[in-house]
C-alpha cells in the first residue's frame, strides 16, 4: 500500500466537473483507491463520495492506493491535482 499527501492546485478544487475527471483517471487502475480529507475516507473511484468531501483548492488531502498499478495511480491521480 502507498500513501501520499497531495495538495489540491485545481483552482476550483474538488467541485462536479473535476471530481468526475478525478474519478476517471482513478478508474483506470485496478487497485484500490482512497482519497482521505479530515476524518472522512471515500473511494476515488465514487463520484458521490468524492463530491461528498467537499475539498477546496489550497487542502491537502491523503490518496492510498493498495494493488497490482498502486504506484502509476498515485502518480497520475498526484499529477491530476497538482494541475492548474
Amino acid at each position: 500500500m502507498i500513501m501520499k499527501e497531495i495538495v489540491i492546485k485545481i483552482p476550483t478544487g474538488l467541485e462536479a466537473r473535476p471530481v468526475a475527471l478525478l474519478v476517471q483517471v482513478a478508474s483506470q487502475y485496478e487497485c484500490s483507491i482512497y482519497v482521505q480529507s479530515n476524518e472522512k475516507r471515500v473511494n476515488a473511484k465514487s463520484i458521490m463520495g468524492m463530491m461528498s468531501l467537499g475539498i477546496s483548492a489550497g487542502e491537502t488531502v491523503t490518496v492510498s492506493a493498495e494493488g497490482p498499478d498502486e504506484e502509476a495511480a498515485i502518480d497520475n491521480i498526484e499529477k491530476y491535482l497538482s494541475s492548474k
